[in-house]
């Protein structure tokens, strides 16, 4: 696609690092955490088609579902092995890579990564129900607020790019509910061999927990981390927390 917006932290070009963000985020979540490490990494990013300064989403019939664009959007940005960071649903991406291309990760940091396929909630499909309702009566602000909620925290006013971005969200379903990129396929998490870390707050929802859980008991060299008082948006809430902790990953990598 066209209008992608780049994003790039300098540092250490030794030491290449591609950092994805969460849906209804962007790439500039990452500046605060970029500057507790220091420039130790040269930490790249975007914003993903829909989200921050990117162009908006265009799905065609005949094209790749979001999960997947956005798959390949990150894939091309990796020319050698380098760092992998990734929040939420930008984990969720982040932990498809490395499945599929395990050699071109050094580390991998997945920071509450919402892969619903492994480990199946009612609550969550209690949400996506509720969602869906309601974006099939039009009541796009009230299912905004109902996703963020659980989610992330409801702002005062529910703007124009939220109204837009919740019907990416509902549209992930397939890729994070059903894995319909076979990120959990036999085999798959146990063939990347770099460093993984999974870091989860305190105060998410309990299926993040379940989720970690999941992946950890497949994946072969996993550490696991809590950010006490954080809840799913640890990145934004607590940077200088979440810093620490993809530091002590970059240090066993």
């Amino acid at each position: 696609m066209t209008g992608l917006h780049l994003r790039h932290w300098p540092g250490d070009a030794d030491r290449p690092a591609l950092a994805l963000h969460c849906m209804m985020g962007s790439g500039s979540s990452w500046g605060p955490i970029a500057a507790e490490l220091s420039g130790r990494i040269d930490l790249r990013g975007f914003d993903m088609p829909g989200h921050g300064r990117s162009d908006d989403w265009q799905p065609d019939a005949d094209g790749p579902d979001y999960h997947t664009a956005v798959t390949r959007l990150a894939a091309a940005m990796i020319d050698r092995p380098l760092d992998l960071i990734g929040h939420s649903f930008g984990a969720t991406v982040a932990l498809r890579i490395a499945v599929a291309a395990p050699e071109a990760v050094r580390s991998l940091t997945l920071i509450e990564p919402v892969l619903f396929a492994a480990c199946p909630d009612p609550a969550q499909d209690a949400l996506d129900a509720q969602m869906a309702a309601l974006l099939d009566q039009g009541r796009d602000a009230e299912a905004t607020a109902a996703f963020l909620s659980v989610w992330g925290a409801v702002p005062p006013r529910i703007g124009a790019a939220m109204l837009r971005q919740i019907r990416l969200v509902a549209g992930t379903g397939d890729a994070l509910r059903h894995d319909s990129a076979r990120i959990l396929r036999d085999g798959g998490l146990e063939q990347v061999d770099a460093p993984v870390l999974l870091i989860q707050g305190a105060d998410s929802p309990p299926v993040i927990r379940g989720i970690a859980d999941a992946l950890a008991s497949r994946l072969p060299d996993v550490g696991r981390a809590v950010v006490p008082g954080a809840g799913h948006m640890a990145p934004l809430t607590h940077p200088q927390q979440v810093a620490g902790l993809i530091a002590v990953n970059l240090d066993r990598a």
